[in-house]
């Protein structure tokens, strides 16, 4: 599966779906994503007010060039399937489900767009926060080509393996590792964990950028004060834009002269380097984008 043209992902922020003043202040925030939720950050007594709240939000609009997400209950819960209804009829992005651990899992809710008649827009992504979810993120990532994006849940990662949260993250570093690793090989996006302290800015500053330097698309986030740091470490550089426009030039004047290698400041460029390059100048022009559409 080849990649689709690049969507910035770099903050996506979960928002309480029982919250009318959250859902009205995310109209207005500098996220790439934002999670309505109708799952954990919803009590039991809330859930079907929330449910008619995020859909009704939804289908008012508003958010700009933000990409919109419902997080719904797990359909093995008595609010899924009804949670699943509502999301479809009221047409965001995507839909987001919680604790995926097999490719069945996704074709349910494939299934189940496709009963309710859900508009073509409208794609699926996959929480994957449980061992059997790890074991299982390959044949979860090509389950199904309305699957566009694994959202790493690690706070119940840790909680199901007994596991710490640390600050180099080691106990969940094989579960994100198996996760990235399907989630490149089938040509979907990766969303990093939450960070939890969130008044901790030089915490989350290190977290995205662990985050970055393993492939994530960006991170999800719990509070809009982190939305600023996320922004900035999952966007290129002003260096890295300029290097990697100078690879591609490089590149296309070695071809002109048939040679299939470039030379840049004594570093050899190859096809490879080049094809990150072109990739990360298709995110800037994408970040770029979306700023000017959100002015």
């Amino acid at each position: 599966m080849t990649n689709q043209a690049p969507r910035p992902r770099r903050s996506v922020l979960y928002m309480p779906g029982s919250k009318a003043r959250a859902l009205e202040k995310a109209r207005g925030l500098p996220a790439d994503a934002l999670i309505l939720d109708l799952e954990d950050a919803v009590a039991p007594a809330e859930k079907l007010a929330a449910r008619q709240m995020v859909a009704g939000a939804v289908r008012a609009g508003g958010f700009g060039p933000r990409e919109v997400l419902i997080r719904i209950n797990g359909l093995d819960t008595e609010w899924g399937a009804d949670d699943l209804a509502a999301a479809v009829a009221a047409g965001p992005d995507a839909v987001l489900v919680p604790k995926v651990e097999s490719a069945r899992m996704v074709r349910d809710v494939a299934l189940g767009f496709e009963r309710l008649g859900a508009q073509p827009h409208t794609r699926i992504w996959a929480m994957m926060e449980t061992p059997l979810g790890m074991l299982n993120a390959p044949e979860i990532a090509g389950a199904h080509p309305l699957l566009a994006c694994l959202v790493m849940g690690t706070n119940d990662l840790v909680k199901d393996l007994r596991a710490q949260h640390t600050e180099m993250r080691l106990p969940v570093i094989t579960g994100l590792g198996l996760c990235l690793l399907a989630a490149r090989a089938h040509g979907l996006a990766i969303v990093d964990g939450v960070y939890n302290a969130f008044r901790d800015a030089e915490g989350l500053r290190r977290a995205c950028l662990q985050g970055r330097e393993m492939g994530m698309d960006g991170k999800t986030l719990i509070h809009p004060d982190q939305l600023a740091i996320a922004n900035e470490v999952f966007a290129p550089s002003d260096a890295e834009i300029a290097q990697a426009r100078t690879y591609v030039e490089a590149f296309a004047a070695a071809e002109a002269r048939g040679e299939g290698v470039a030379v840049v400041d004594g570093r050899i460029v190859e096809n490879l380097h080049v094809e990150s390059a072109r990739r990360l100048l298709a995110e800037a022009e994408a970040i770029a984008r979306l700023a000017a559409a959100a002015d």
